[in-house]
């Protein structure tokens, strides 16, 4: 019996909630590249608990709720995303194959999803003056079946299908590339460039890898090896290039390859869809690089050749308990309950939630997992869109593989591994659960609990001033919305705060293992932390979208920086060093890049200037970065070339449009030259003033890795955050309103009063033992088979 078990009953002493439901696609395995296909088992907790009667605190999850309005930003529901499959299996142009059939030659639907309405034609129903907008799919064909197979964005609709008013047609209005919805697939022969290309080179080398490290990468049974490489491919001199080296596998269950390089390199030309026709055009060792196979066999087996030492798996490399038990830490620690139950309402169904003063609709994609519509306080709009947009990693390193890498991890979706959250440890043990599904390969697949929501009483109070006769606190409550996506290697968590003071905080923290280099001629790249392991030093850059609407969609970005002057003043005899407010605006998207380079003296704020508060001053909101908002080091990546230029600067600000809705693209790094969306085209020096205003902002991390890293990364440290601040907003500071906060007066050191403003006081008790989460009901995937393949 655990030491939470027996503890029977203590006294409540904190907070609680709950909600449900939401949608997201995931990609084929043939999608996954590199360290990025170490995909971790998919993630069922029951959102409600019931406790003791009498005086044992209350049912924890929210009262029915219904939204105001129709959630017109939520995910297809299984019904329409199977109709739309099995409307398009009867379209013959398409010469579509089941999924569970198809090969590398053969075209398949791949997502299914809502394609999410333009923002012009949601405004007027959220204000009551229109209907809904037609609802429908964005498709995703994967066509296979030419020499140059491509992935196709297609637009099906309107819903519900229709014989005779249903159609399909190329998306391509959202995009800057005006290629019908078209783009290459340099994966379509995944298959083959594992079997027919990476595994006979492994067999090739056989006797060396065998003599080096006593295994093999062939494809066998008792293969203790794997190769994989580069993300993306090289795509320059009109051919595809790869880098890929050998790394030992895992002896367990722990996920540990990602520390295990060996340090051998071979490079590949994998240009056009023949492998027979494919090259082997070197290979790189100890930095010496031999042209071919022959050379580089002739250097192994000759005197005096220098052989390297090999990375293997050990308890440095798994996440469970070492060493001897810290003093005290047996006992239970702290834990946070809800004595009132859940102080916040949820439309389950509609996927819409209010806290306090705050509310907002909930949205789930396969791209780039949660996101928040529709973002208002006391009613009114802050916020029409707030979500991710991108994730990249880019490495560095003197070996070809780090250098090469750069994943940009919407190719992958954050959607599809939005996993089973863990209850006492991803959220604390009395949050309640959201499931999110997404369609893909005519099969729904639901991540039970995948998205939690809780509030929570922070570790500093959100005001406080004493004096000689009183002092005066308040609480700082919060309410988060939380998802954590395992992107490969890496475990990303997200978060979406709301405070009582009207601000708004978006964080992402990172965790999981490491993808390392050999340490060998890497000096200048990372730490050596462990035998022959560099910590490879990358820059994790994520890319948000904020379409901010204060008081209205007509907004501008106001700049007020601490300027330092020399002032002469009619009542001091000599000049004075001092500063001053200096305000200015950015005025059109030609000035609208913008770094973080002035010692942190300037503020941006969306105001609106037709709505001044009473004393004439601009209302609006800040943009204050929170925690290591960064962009990417490098310079012109040699790896992305155009497909990630949103990473060059800390914030940038456009004009809304309907046809500029995301900065990226899950397939740009596709045709790096030539993406499907590039960034650097949304500034054509169009008027920011008074317009309606989107603000594309990174969070981030310069990652440098070191032994506190091993096993893994944690989220203490690798974090970013930004935060949106009300300033001349509210005509006070509105966390005043709240009733948890205390006054205490006293005199010479005796208490006179305690005035408590109403705050209801923990008299409840709760039996702990029940709060404790029963971990033997975590689940994988739910799949449901949902394309009627009879017909």
């Amino acid at each position: 019996m655990s030491i939470i078990s027996i503890l029977s009953f203590v006294l409540c002493s904190l907070l609680l909630f709950a909600a449900d439901g939401l949608a997201a696609p995931q990609p084929k395995a043939a999608w996954v590249r590199g360290a990025r296909q170490r995909l971790s088992k998919s993630a069922k907790w029951n959102s409600k608990r019931q406790y003791a009667n009498g005086s044992a605190c209350i049912e924890t999850s929210p009262k029915d709720f219904k939204a105001p309005r129709e959630n017109v930003w939520s995910g297809l529901t299984d019904g329409e995303a199977a109709s739309v499959t099995k409307w398009l299996f009867h379209q013959k142009e398409l010469n579509l194959t089941r999924s569970e059939d198809a090969g590398d030659w053969d075209n398949s639907v791949l997502v299914v999803e809502l394609m999410v309405p333009n923002k012009t034609d949601v405004l007027p129903f959220m204000e009551g003056k229109a209907s809904a907008p037609a609802r429908y799919a964005h498709v995703v064909l994967d066509l296979r079946t030419t020499e140059e197979p491509t992935y196709n964005d297609i637009l099906v609709g309107p819903l519900p299908v229709a014989n005779g008013t249903t159609t399909w047609q190329p998306l391509e209005y959202p995009y800057t590339r005006k290629t019908g919805g078209s783009i290459r697939n340099l994966d379509a022969d995944s298959s083959a460039t594992e079997t027919d290309w990476l595994l006979k080179i492994g067999a090739s080398v056989a006797d060396i890898t065998l003599d080096l490290w006593g295994g093999t990468a062939m494809g066998k049974d008792n293969d203790t090896l794997d190769i994989w490489g580069i993300d993306p491919i090289w795509q320059y001199d009109n051919k595809l290039t790869r880098w890929d080296t050998f790394w030992n596998y895992p002896t367990d269950e722990f996920d540990a390859e990602t520390l295990l390089p060996l340090g051998l390199f071979f490079k590949s030309d994998v240009t056009g869809r023949d492998p027979s026709k494919w090259k082997l055009e070197g290979w790189l060792y100890n930095d010496i690089f031999y042209p071919t196979t022959k050379a580089f066999r002739a250097a192994y087996w000759s005197p005096g050749f220098v052989k390297l030492g090999a990375n293997v798996e050990g308890d440095w490399a798994r996440t469970d308990k070492m060493g001897p038990v810290l003093p005290m830490d047996e006992a239970s620690p702290p834990i946070a309950i809800a004595p009132a139950g859940a102080r916040y309402s949820v439309d389950q169904e509609a996927k819409y939630v209010e806290w306090m003063n705050f509310s907002f609709y909930i949205s789930f994609s396969r791209d780039t997992g949660l996101r928040l519509f529709d973002i208002r306080h006391n009613g009114q709009r802050i916020l029409y869109e707030l979500g991710l947009e991108e994730a990249l990693a880019h490495y560095a390193g003197n070996d070809p593989v780090q250098s090469g890498t750069a994943y940009l991890d919407s190719y992958y979706g954050f959607g599809p591994y939005a996993f089973e959250l863990v209850p006492g440890y991803d959220c604390p043990a009395y949050a309640t659960y959201m499931n999110t599904s997404f369609y893909v390969s005519e099969t729904t697949h639901t991540h039970i609990n995948s998205v939690c929501f809780f509030e929570f009483d922070a570790d500093y109070p959100m005001q406080r001033h004493s004096q000689t006769s009183y002092v005066a606190v308040t609480k700082n409550v919060y309410f988060t919305v939380r998802s954590v996506s395992t992107v490969g290697n890496y475990d990303y968590m997200f978060s979406y705060e709301f405070y009582l003071d009207g601000s708004i905080r978006v964080e992402v923290r990172a965790s999981g293992y490491i993808q390392s280099a050999y340490y060998k001629h890497n000096e200048d790249y990372g730490y050596q932390i462990h035998d022959h392991v560099s910590g490879s030093m990358h820059d994790h850059v994520l890319n948000y979208k904020a379409d901010f609407d204060i008081l209205g969609c007509d907004n501008t970005m106001e700049m007020t920086t601490n300027i330092p002057v020399t002032e002469n003043y009619v009542w001091s005899d000599h000049p004075r060093n001092t500063m001053k407010l200096q305000r200015s605006f950015v005025e059109s998207e030609d000035d609208s890049k913008i770094l973080y380079t002035d010692n942190g003296r300037t503020q941006y704020r969306v105001i609106n200037t037709d709505s001044p508060n009473k004393y004439g001053e601009y209302r609006g909101y800040r943009i204050l970065p929170a925690d290591g908002t960064i962009h990417l080091t490098v310079e012109n990546s040699s790896n992305l070339v155009d497909a990630a230029n949103w990473a060059k600067y800390d914030l940038m600000v456009t004009k809304q449009k309907d046809t500029e809705p995301r900065s990226a693209h899950p397939y740009n790094g596709q045709d790096v030259y030539n993406p499907v969306i590039n960034f650097d085209k949304f500034f054509d020096g169009e008027s920011l003033m008074q317009e309606d205003l989107v603000v594309w902002f990174n969070l981030g991390m310069h990652h440098v890795p070191h032994t506190g890293d091993l096993p893994n990364t944690v989220f203490t440290t690798a974090h970013s955050g930004v935060q949106f601040m009300p300033l001349n907003y509210f005509d006070t500071d509105i966390s005043h309103k709240t009733v948890n906060m205390v006054r205490i007066n006293y005199d010479a050191g005796n208490v006179s009063q305690v005035k408590t403003f109403g705050q209801q006081q923990p008299v409840c008790s709760v039996d702990l033992s029940k709060q404790e989460p029963d971990l033997f009901s975590y689940t994988g995937d739910v799949v449901i088979r949902k394309f009627p393949y009879g017909e």
